[in-house]
């Protein structure tokens, strides 16, 4: 007996058949991820920093990318989140307390003591103080991919350490630098054979404590750069040096005893820098990472722009944003589209506001002037800045006559509203940016978390 089949039933069983490709298609789309962070780099930073760059018509390379999304970045104790959690959220989807990296919720952040040297070498992270949580580095890791961490901050910093460690908190850093050593004691296991590209500053939480040369190093005793170095990395401390990388494993640490210069006094070295700059390692790593075949996932921070912020120098916070965008189009030059997926956003928000009604083409770090130069002033017939903070330590009881000379300096800091020790992250939301394969995922507002989940689907992990 032969089985009759209606047109309708072999079209619709067509049409399933046909969606079911296509979902399984999109559910591992992108052989690569680069997830570029800008610290602290909130909405007002980035208009500030096109104004900056391009001016008022302009756009930055990263505000090109077609897909746009606006992103929450509450954490889970706090409206106001610091990079540890915010990060975390990115890179395990999971909602944690400020000062905690990727762990569970219910994790509790408890800071390291000093050791015998002042350092904050103990770690009193418990076992029983919540669970690690698996990162993106960790499972592009278990599925064959190469992995990577860049940033102009000490490695061990928040952002890079929630790509590759675990901690109560993120002061723990030379825990955090332990658990990249593999085989080590202290060594996180979920990262396999080890993160295949790290690059950024810090020197002192890998190397031996010295009272004269290294009074910032390990109390312990161990030099995690030898260690890695028997382990095959090639370890680098100089831009020369890491340009003559051509395959392998590699560990970059170009500043020895905190994080590297912001991109101004880099620049202004000349000759005499040493360090490598953001495109210049974002370059390298997307070398190194794409010889495996099976891809890879690599993190470029931008991190210095959120210190920069804190400061209140303004200047600097936008030239280490420039960098960070010129690391963008780097990696858009060398990458294909159709293979690789580009993410762009922040971690968190800062106080700084764009302030007056300056006059279009006014430079953004000037004081706030009309269209025919002369300069508008405040109730007491004062000028003022175009870039402003909410909080911060610069609030005079009585205001300064300013000019254009003093506020555009390399060393200017904006004047703030209420008045503490260090101006502090905002609680606004973020803008994401995302371009190639599975982009298209990025739409609308959504949680930090979810930005886990999308960027997970699309390397079908």
């Amino acid at each position: 007996m032969k089985t009759r089949f209606k047109t309708s039933q072999i079209c619709t069983a067509l049409t399933l058949a046909t969606l079911t490709l296509a979902s399984q298609a999109q559910a591992s789309d992108a052989k690569n991820v680069i997830l570029f962070i800008g610290d602290g780099m909130g909405p007002t930073v980035l208009t500030a920093t096109r104004l900056f760059k391009v001016g008022e018509e302009g756009n930055l390379e990263m505000m090109k990318l077609p897909r746009t999304a606006r992103i929450k970045t509450f954490s889970n104790d706090a409206q106001t989140t610091d990079s540890a959690p915010s990060m975390a959220a990115y890179t395990t989807g999971v909602k944690m307390n400020n000062e905690v990296i990727a762990m569970s919720s219910d994790t509790q952040a408890v800071a390291p003591s000093k050791d015998a040297n002042g350092n904050k070498g103990i770690n009193n992270c418990s076992a029983d103080n919540g669970t690690p949580v698996p990162t993106l580095l960790e499972l592009a890791k278990a599925a064959g991919k190469s992995v990577g961490a860049v940033t102009t901050t000490e490695l061990t910093h928040a952002t890079p350490a929630a790509t590759y460690s675990h901690i109560c908190h993120r002061d723990a850093a030379y825990a955090i630098a332990a658990q990249a050593v593999p085989g080590g004691a202290g060594f996180n296991s979920a990262l396999g054979d080890g993160v295949d590209v790290l690059m950024g500053g810090g020197a002192n939480h890998w190397t031996p404590y010295d009272s004269t040369s290294n009074k910032g190093g390990r109390a312990d005793g161990r030099d995690l750069t030898a260690e890695l170095g028997a382990k095959g990395y090639q370890y680098v401390t100089t831009q020369s040096d890491l340009a003559k990388v051509e395959s392998g494993k590699v560990l970059g640490l170009f500043s020895a005893k905190s994080h590297l210069d912001y991109e101004l006094d880099r620049v202004a070295k000349g000759a005499a820098n040493t360090q490598p700059s953001l495109s210049e390692m974002t370059a390298k790593a997307i070398d190194l990472l794409s010889q495996n075949g099976q891809g890879y996932f690599l993190m470029v921070e931008g991190g210095r722009i959120d210190h920069a912020l804190h400061g209140t120098n303004a200047k600097r916070a936008l030239t280490d944003a420039v960098a960070l965008d010129d690391a963008v189009k780097t990696a858009l030059g060398k990458v294909d589209l159709n293979e690789t997926l580009i993410v762009v956003t922040a971690d968190h928000d800062h106080t700084m506001t764009i302030n007056g009604y300056a006059a279009k083409g006014n430079p953004v770090l000037d004081l706030v002037k009309n269209g025919d130069g002369s300069t508008q002033t405040d109730v007491d017939g004062k000028p003022f800045t175009t870039l402003v903070f909410g909080n911060g330590p610069n609030r005079a009881d009585v205001r300064p006559t300013l000019t254009s000379t003093e506020v555009m300096a390399d060393d200017y800091l904006q004047e703030t509203g209420i008045k503490l020790g260090s101006e502090t992250h905002g609680g606004g939301d973020v803008m994401l940016f995302a371009d190639g394969a599975g982009s298209s995922r990025f739409k609308g507002t959504l949680d930090n978390t979810r930005v886990f989940g999308k960027i997970k689907e699309a390397l079908g992990l």
